[in-house]
């Protein structure tokens, strides 16, 4: 038999466990999860509605009702930029040319544009770069030169032949996709020199670096909680035990 003094210390260290097990562990183990659960992407149960249809990325896109310079740009560029430069604008990638038919995808074999191209054919370069993006077109200090090397030397297989409104829009078009241009305003001559295509700061790369760490930030706080749970309890099971 024990003590009424030691019988009320151990009811006393059994309710205050049972407290902060009732408690804390519940709400570790809610941030555990929230943590894990929106970092695979998992928040929002399944939709019950069908699956849409996958789009067909070599389709000639769309015009809205009120197109802008950049929206007549992307029939532009899918025209004549699109066959080798990627419907992304990332390049001619293995990726991209599985999209073309089966007959399609070896550009550069003899009869297609390789060696012995076909009749009014041309042989292409083994590797073409993106367009779109700050790394592809940053060798360009402004949109005025992006424009004047487009005009001059695109379309690679006919050089010169766009015309001097196509050329702006592929360029405000391009511009735009890669985040350096509104397409508020008409992209001509007397503004392109003053629309920068500057570098990404430092600031701006950190940002893209750290991503989804602060969803990693409640899976922390989740295991950091469960750990102050346990050094409790066992603080309190050997305050009873003395």
């Amino acid at each position: 038999m024990c003590s009424i003094r030691v019988c009320v210390a151990n009811r006393r260290s059994v309710r205050a466990r049972s407290l902060f097990s009732f408690v804390l562990i519940p709400v570790g183990l809610a941030l555990l999860l929230a943590g894990l659960v929106f970092d695979m992407g998992t928040a929002a149960p399944p939709s019950s509605q069908p699956a849409m249809a996958t789009p067909d990325r070599l389709i000639k896109p769309t015009l809205p009702a009120s197109p802008s310079q950049a929206d007549i740009g992307a029939q532009v560029y899918w025209l004549s930029c699109l066959p080798c430069h990627g419907d992304k604008g990332q390049g001619l990638t293995d990726e991209f040319r599985a999209v073309y038919p089966a007959e399609d995808q070896n550009c550069w074999k003899s009869g297609c544009h390789g060696k012995r191209p076909y009749e009014d054919g041309f042989t292409i370069p083994t590797a073409i770069p993106a367009v779109i993006g700050f790394e592809s077109i940053s060798k360009f200090p402004s949109a005025a030169q992006l424009n004047a090397y487009i005009r001059v030397a695109m379309p690679f297989w006919k050089p010169g032949s766009l015309t001097e409104d196509e050329s702006w829009q592929v360029t405000a078009f391009i511009l735009r996709e890669s985040g350096l241009w509104k397409g508020d305003v008409v992209l001509n001559e007397a503004n392109a020199a003053e629309v920068k295509i500057m570098p990404v700061t430092p600031h701006q790369t950190q940002v893209q670096k750290r991503g989804g760490g602060d969803i990693w930030l409640l899976g922390i706080g989740g295991v950091s909680i469960l750990f102050l749970v346990f050094l409790v309890l066992k603080k309190i099971q050997n305050k009873a035990t003395i």
